[in-house]
């Protein structure tokens, strides 16, 4: 990559960020002093897992520097500290037994109501108000029959979600390259789930890296299913790694479109850096910030 890279960065967001690369977090942090006032039309976000070898606590000293309001797939013990910082956790790590086994499995739906049922009230005393929520691996099964077990599943919740005023929300991810067999892997499957479970309390996370390996046309699929989907993950395409020049998406219009729907959630930076991480993810936030 050439010295003129974050230039090109800066101006396609159309947002001079001034955040140097650095070698040491502290020299990370001290960058991120200088971070700039962001438009206010976009609630912006991180995913934890991609900044593991960043202490917590200095991640979160540093997301509130860029601009940040939330780090998410946070569990109950990150929170206090999330709002030690002013800090929220827009979409909060899930109960049950993670991606490969969910909700499509007839067989773990005591377990999964059981676990669910238990994190719920501790997001409502957290202030937290979604979940994230997988539907598992075929296994052989069919599409449909897996649409029929997790809405069997989802419905036993609902009731308990819209008391504690908690949406679950399960994430399309794809099936090509990164996940395998996983069952929630097109946006027309999590629509027709969303519409048999027949809830506000339950609607898809829009993950656009995984779904333009799965299914491309990303805009126009935003445009025509929005009302399912309350929450959005980034990430480049091909490799999920930074969402710059480097990749094939362009996501100043793809953020354009997504404000158009009239979308006030967030949108959560889920790349994994190949540079500097704190500069990548400064720079990720100002391309999004449209």
């Amino acid at each position: 990559m050439n010295t003129n890279r974050r230039d090109m960065v800066k101006k396609m967001a159309g947002l001079a960020v001034g955040l140097p690369v650095a070698d040491s977090l502290g020299e990370r942090l001290g960058a991120a002093d200088k971070a700039v006032g962001l438009s206010g039309n976009v609630n912006h976000s991180v995913c934890r897992w991609c900044y593991s070898k960043i202490e917590f606590e200095d991640l979160c000293k540093a997301a509130k520097k860029i601009g940040l309001t939330s780090i998410e797939l946070t569990g109950p013990n990150e929170w206090p500290i999330l709002k030690k910082y002013d800090l929220t956790s827009a979409m909060p790590q899930g109960a049950g037994k993670g991606i490969v086994n969910g909700f499509n499995d007839l067989k773990l739906h005591d377990e999964l109501v059981e676990s669910f049922e238990a994190i719920f009230p501790k997001l409502a005393n957290a202030g937290l108000d979604k979940v994230i929520c997988f539907s598992g691996n075929r296994h052989g099964m069919s599409d449909e029959q897996g649409l029929e077990n997790c809405a069997i599943g989802l419905k036993r919740l609902m009731k308990s979600a819209e008391k504690h005023k908690v949406t679950m929300t399960m994430e399309l991810l794809n099936s090509k390259v990164n996940h395998p067999d996983y069952m929630c892997d097109r946006t027309n499957w999590g629509v027709e789930l969303c519409k048999r479970v027949g809830s506000d309390n339950f609607k898809l996370l829009y993950d656009i890296y995984h779904m333009q390996i799965m299914e491309g046309d990303v805009i126009r699929t935003i445009q025509d299913n929005h009302q399912y989907i309350n929450h959005y993950h980034t990430g480049g395409v091909p490799g999920r790694n930074e969402i710059d020049e480097t990749q094939e998406l362009y996501y100043p219009a793809i953020m354009k479109a997504i404000l158009a729907t009239g979308f006030k959630g967030y949108v959560a930076q889920e790349f994994i850096p190949k540079r500097d991480p704190l500069t990548s993810l400064q720079e990720g936030v100002a391309i999004c910030d449209v």
